[in-house]
């Protein structure tokens, strides 16, 4: 065969590439992130080249290489990277191996490689990385829309603060009220009061985490202004005469997010001008939100109400967040709460969101379900505030259902909080790193404050949710009663607080309930309490509306319920029958729980703890997953069953995500973060056992993670209840809900229908 001539320059130049890896290409690429959605800045390496996505294998892949990514991505730095697909494979070529950088490349095409397309590896070695959660200037993350103190007219505000004046306000935590001083280049400076307004006033407070402004006697600060001026000790007349002390002026409209996003002006327009005539520092007072009040100087109580649309107010709630004030926003809307799409998304939606909810403005306007997915309707897409209302409802927006919204886009915020300063209060002592240790508390002790622990008694996931939320930690993924094989400090041997019980919401341990006088009987040391977090957690959610389409009746000879009877998933009036004559009767209805957490939920066991059931050839990896009860309207069990969790895996998952559970051949056990596990109608089990039970009206009841064994992000969610009509031959469900899916009223109503029904009222 006569190859044509120039075809054997192409053929050397691809074996010079072979032989002799080089900087192919230096043209720029395009780089993202692909796996489980999870926090920004992580994920599956993927490179675009030549119109078509494909991943970087991880051999000669280090952190090198993955500092060039990540500041190719719009990140500062990287922490760490990964290999043997952490994120999941990816699919298509394998584009990039052996990369082999400086770190200070550009680009990561600009980095030694075997060259474009050419490599031996698989997708079970798809490379990862993960970055920093700083962006580089100028790089905005395409899911985030943020309030990170930008520039405005060429200038940085860096940090605002409140600088307390009056001793009262100087006790108070949060501040509340105070001078207002912004840092800039490193320097912190006083804002002049000329042309201050309550729109600068509502800004301040929004970034402080306060959702409201509060008028001032603004001639009482003159007069001590005045006074201090003319105190020859004080130094504020020689500060107030220099311009560097002073920002001349701000104009604010009352909606933005921050206060550099105000049109700033640092020095007055003529050179020998000075900053601020006649004036003095701007005085701010603000009112906290509901979780803050009566935390500070008795400032909580203002004048009047906020005035809203008749009819508007759509009531909000955050979930699945990591910290306080973040999650995904949920509206309550036809009696049905639900989530909103991330179209035309923006801060001035979020602050809204924010300040309605008794925080401040939004820091984030989180897109592409950041805090996971919800489960049910979207309410609302394209929703379009100007930063003035006080409900979501009063924003323009449109139906979802018009838009083609799905729970991929589903919207989130992160609030800015006041600063409490809870986390000075509690510390975890060694753990083996940060996020695990013996817990330790501040506490007043005989007129001083003192680190003591906190008795291990009655200990539990609540309490640890708490702690390490006060912490900023997160989650906690255990509640440990026992600390032996950790060394507390040894400032803190003894025990300063005991009898702890948090509702788990609160945001500090000092909240929660506890016993007056400490009462440890087993000491503390070795029964010290412990806790280990997480920075995202699972969240498993029911599928309501499977259960009420799915559910049936079966008469089940005896002859097959052999190992059903082993498991204890039959009434205890079975023990009493004629094996294997006669029959059970069962409600079956098929489940699927889904994972819409932010985490892989997994069996609190290792495999090796596992217990194999011989009957059905399965290994129970937790002791009960779900509890099956069938209840009186009045509330009283009348018919139980549960669900040993013999197999977790990942039935399916959306498309753009792969199954990484599967219990064939001893294989791990879970549920990937946006999967779902189903257990069909017409396997073992999966029934509640109601031969015993007379004709009538009930609710049927399932809860999820009934002994919180796997800590959740959320376990209001947990349980699943609907109306259930049996008359002996047939059985009705209808109104099909998880516990927190509807708002209170319609759930009343609910059940006051059926009381009403059946002349319980």
């Amino acid at each position: 065969m006569v190859m044509p001539t120039g075809a054997s320059h192409v053929l050397l130049v691809l074996l010079l590439c072979w032989v002799a890896p080089s900087k192919q290409e230096l043209a720029p690429v395009r780089l993202r992130l692909g796996g489980p959605r999870g926090p920004a800045g992580e994920g599956r390496l993927e490179v675009l080249y030549q119109g078509l996505w494909g991943t970087v294998c991880d051999d000669g892949f280090d952190f090198h290489a993955a500092t060039v990514a990540c500041r190719q991505l719009g990140y500062t730095a990287a922490i760490t990277w990964t290999h043997s697909a952490t994120y999941g494979q990816g699919e298509g070529p394998i584009w990039l191996d052996n990369v082999q950088c400086g770190g200070s490349e550009g680009s990561l095409a600009e980095c030694v490689h075997n060259g474009w397309g050419i490599s031996d590896c698989h997708h079970g070695e798809d490379a990862g990385v993960v970055c920093s959660g700083q962006r580089l200037p100028g790089n905005s993350p395409q899911a985030t829309t943020s309030s990170h103190l930008g520039e405005v007219l060429g200038l940085t505000l860096e940090e605002v603060r409140l600088k307390p004046i009056l001793a009262r306000a100087k006790l108070s935590m949060p501040v509340m009220e105070g001078a207002v001083e912004v840092k800039h280049n490193g320097r912190w400076m006083r804002v002049c009061n000329t042309n201050w307004t309550r729109n600068n006033s509502r800004v301040v407070c929004g970034m402080l985490g306060f959702p409201r402004e509060k008028h001032i006697n603004t001639s009482f600060y003159r007069k001590l202004w005045n006074r201090k001026l003319k105190d020859p000790n004080s130094s504020l007349k020689t500060l107030s005469q220099k311009n560097s002390f002073w920002v001349h002026t701000v104009r604010c409209q009352g909606s933005e997010p921050h206060l550099a996003r105000c049109p700033v002006q640092m020095a007055p327009p003529a050179p020998r001008q000075h900053a601020c005539p006649h004036g003095m520092h701007a005085i701010v007072s603000c009112l906290p939100g509901p979780a803050f009040q009566g935390m500070g100087m008795g400032m909580g109580k203002g004048k009047g109400k906020k005035k809203t649309i008749p009819g508007k107010v759509l009531p909000v709630r955050l979930r699945a967040g990591t910290h306080a004030g973040e999650g995904r926003v949920e509206v309550l809307r036809h009696g049905q709460w639900g989530t909103v799409c991330d179209k035309q998304w923006d801060l001035a939606a979020a602050s809204v969101v924010c300040r309605q909810l008794g925080y401040g403005t939004a820091k984030q306007a989180l897109l592409g379900a950041r805090m996971g997915q919800g489960l049910g309707p979207i309410h609302m897409s394209n929703v379009q505030c100007t930063g003035h209302e006080h409900s979501l409802g009063e924003c323009r927006f449109q139906d979802a259902k018009q838009n083609g919204c799905r729970h991929e886009a589903d919207a989130a915020v992160r609030c800015h909080m006041p600063h409490m300063d809870f986390k000075s209060q509690v510390r975890l002592a060694g753990g083996r790193n940060p996020e695990e240790g013996v817990v330790e508390v501040l506490v007043p002790m005989q007129g001083q404050l003192q680190w003591g622990a906190v008795c291990g008694a009655q200990w539990g996931l609540n309490e640890a949710m708490v702690v390490c939320r006060q912490l900023g930690l997160g989650f906690a993924s255990h509640a440990l009663q026992e600390t032996w094989y950790w060394a507390g400090s040894p400032d803190a041997t003894r025990v300063v607080m005991s009898g702890v019980r948090c509702a788990g919401t609160e945001l500090a341990l000092q909240q929660c309930q506890r016993h007056g006088p400490v009462h440890c009987p087993s000491g503390g040391g070795h029964f010290s309490a412990g806790v280990t977090c997480t920075a995202h957690a699972p969240d498993l959610v029911m599928n309501a509306q499977l259960v009420q389409e799915t559910a049936y009746l079966e008469d089940r000879p005896l002859g097959l319920l052999y190992c059903a009877h082993e498991e204890h998933c039959l009434s205890r009036s079975a023990d009493n029958m004629q094996w294997p004559y006669g029959h059970r009767r069962l409600l079956r209805f098929s489940s699927q729980i889904h994972n819409l957490g932010r985490a892989d939920f997994r069996p609190r066991m290792g495999r090796h703890a596992w217990t194999w059931h011989q009957c059905h050839r399965h290994f129970h990896s937790i002791e009960v997953f779900t509890h099956y009860d069938l209840l009186t309207l009045n509330g009283s069990k009348v018919a139980e069953g549960h669900k040993a969790s013999f197999c977790l895996e990942d039935t399916n998952c959306p498309e753009g995500l792969q199954r990484r559970f599967a219990c064939a051949n001893f294989g791990d056990q879970g549920v990937s973060v946006g999967c779902w596990d189903t257990y069909r109608h017409d396997i073992d089990c999966q029934w509640i056992d109601i031969t015993d039970v007379p004709p009538g009206s009930y609710t049927f009841q399932v809860v999820v993670n009934p002994k919180h064994e796997v800590a959740e992000s959320d376990f209001s969610n947990n349980m699943m209840r609907c109306q259930c009509k049996y008359d002996g031959q047939r059985v009705w469900m209808h109104s099909c809900h998880t516990s927190d899916a509807y708002g209170a009223d319609v759930v009343r109503d609910l059940e006051r229908q059926e009381q009403l029904a059946n002349n319980l009222v």
